[in-house]
């Protein structure tokens, strides 16, 4: 099929753009993706219908099936998260979360203990972004409902601690990826005083974005912040008023419980939760090191950890991570001796509550799918080209990389594209920013995935959350943009002096400002009510 090339056409944003406006102002997600499917289709195709159809029956056929086979990328990730939605409903049923929480309430006597747990759990499960806030939003869920915390600020937790950290960390899904890329950047351009390792762990200092994004969650979870539309939420959850679903229930403690129609046992106990919890984690590290090595293995490579996570099969680890503890979560409700019927039914329950994340989810793929045919990030990546100062390309290359992946809702696409231009762009001008050149685009790339409505990160931190899915775009920017008003400084510091001590000083005074500013305006609105 021969679509039209707008590579060199400012017609490449239209689709993402219409999806965007459309989900902002509308608040309906699937509405939104499938009219910027759709119109991009219709694009593709010089507006012939028939060929538009036909296009639009291959993407979909491509969700499911690639190069003549499953596509075992997307169906690892829909089945991980049914089994996720299972092993959330068994941990209901055993009663586990009941005790979790009840033993959480002894130990943590407040909304900033409850905010700042969910904080550290998101920095310590740090292997992917997907598993961080779907198994963070599990085991904090119970805990910040209890303090009448809304689920739009557990989403951005969720979110502000998931991605951030993995681009910091060379031992994840994010790190090794970018490893191999910036491996081949380096090959290119002849750069021999770095490896691929010791360039990432110096460019991680340099990812302002990343840096002061988990710096915001923990400073707005100790204050308790609540700024522009997340005070709206938090008021909400406060005076009993719904869980950020659409519409009002009675009583802001309605818990997962009620929610999934689940009779909770009442002999659950901590470990009912704890252990099937630490199990998914633990197994889902072990197959990433070990499906990993198979890939070493297989291409005749010795085993390293980086190694390792560089070659890992991702889906299918978590798939095989959840179905260990999907087990270790159905032997409490075996040894309670719950009638199968109960536990057949919590199953389809756990699963079915899955299935609008899904939808979105896919949805988001095909728009992806789509935006990637109209080479829309081809097109945002020849805005930087022309007679720049090399000292502001750190700063415009963050900022175009936001863009990129807040209009294409991926932050690994756009690193694919826009690492190799900063490469080449350092190459032209200036070798000596290249690193501070390919930071701006991870901590960009970051900050745009992080705001976009159509972001598969975002998607799964609203469902981790279990929070609509605008609420949680809308509640969120005003921390995203501050941050990233930080980042943008940093950058031309860090351009204009090459010196990251002074760059960081600059983000960092930078951030103070923010912070009392933050600080001036939660107090000239209101003083939050604690509600235990």
């Amino acid at each position: 099929m021969n679509l039209v090339d707008y590579s060199h056409s400012l017609v490449s944003i239209i689709p993402p753009v219409v999806a965007l406006v459309l989900a902002i102002l509308s608040r309906r997600v699937l509405l939104s993706l499938g009219a910027g499917i759709l119109l991009g289709a219709l694009y593709l195709n010089d507006f012939s219908f028939n060929h538009s159809a036909s296009y639009l029956g291959g993407t979909i056929k491509g969700l499911f099936i690639s190069d003549g086979g499953v596509n075992t990328w997307n169906m690892s990730i829909v089945l991980f998260l049914i089994i996720l939605g299972m092993m959330t409903a068994l941990l209901t049923l055993s009663g586990g979360t009941r005790a979790f929480a009840e033993w959480a309430q002894t130990k943590i006597k407040s909304k900033r203990g409850a905010k700042l747990l969910a904080a550290f759990l998101g920095v310590f499960i740090f292997v992917d972004d997907y598993f961080n806030s779907l198994a963070v939003g599990s085991i904090s869920r119970p805990v910040t409902d209890r303090f009448y915390i809304s689920r739009s600020k557990l989403a951005y937790i969720l979110d502000s601690t998931a991605a951030p950290m993995c681009v910091l960390m060379p031992a994840s899904s994010w790190g090794a990826y970018i490893i191999t890329l910036i491996g081949g950047i380096l090959v290119t351009h002849g750069v021999t005083e770095y490896t691929p390792l010791s360039a990432f762990l110096t460019l991680a200092p340099m990812n302002f974005y990343a840096i002061f994004a988990l710096a915001m969650v923990f400073v707005v979870s100790w204050f308790q912040w609540d700024i522009g539309p997340m005070k709206k939420h938090e008021m909400a959850a406060m005076h009993g008023r719904g869980f950020d679903e659409g519409g009002d229930v009675d009583e802001q403690a309605k818990d997962l419980t009620e929610e999934l129609e689940i009779t909770e046992s009442e002999k659950g106990k901590v470990g009912d939760l704890v252990w099937p919890i630490i199990i998914l984690i633990a197994a889902t590290f072990f197959f990433m090191i070990f499906t990993g090595y198979q890939a070493l293995a297989a291409d005749g490579k010795p085993f390293a950890i980086l190694g390792a996570f560089e070659n890992t099969d991702v889906g299918k680890s978590l798939c095989l991570g959840g179905l260990f503890g999907l087990v270790a979560a159905i032997i409490p409700v075996f040894r309670q001796r719950i009638v199968f019927k109960e536990i057949a039914r919590t199953l389809w329950i756990g699963a079915k509550s899955m299935f609008g994340a899904i939808l979105i989810l896919l949805f988001a793929w095909a728009i992806g799918s789509v935006i990637g045919d109209m080479n829309t990030g081809r097109y945002l990546s020849t805005l930087v080209q022309g007679n720049i100062s090399p000292m502001l390309l750190p700063m415009i290359l963050f900022i175009l990389s936001g863009a990129m992946a807040f209009s294409t809702g991926t932050s690994w696409g756009t690193f694919g594209i826009m690492l190799p231009i900063a490469g080449d762009l350092a190459g032209a001008t200036d070798i000596a920013l290249m690193l501070p050149m390919l930071a701006g685009v991870l901590a960009g790339s970051v900050f745009g995935d992080h705001c976009s409505p159509i972001s598969d990160t975002t998607i799964l931190s609203s469902t981790g959350a279990r929070c609509h899915h605008i609420d949680h775009v809308a509640t969120q920017l005003p921390y995203a943009m501050s941050v990233a008003f930080v980042s943008m400084i940093g950058y031309l510091a860090l351009g204009m002096t090459d010196s990251l001590p002074v760059a960081f000083i600059a983000a960092i005074t930078t951030f103070i400002m923010v912070c009392v500013f933050f600080a001036w305006l939660s107090r000239r609105t209101y003083q939050p009510i604690v509600k235990s």
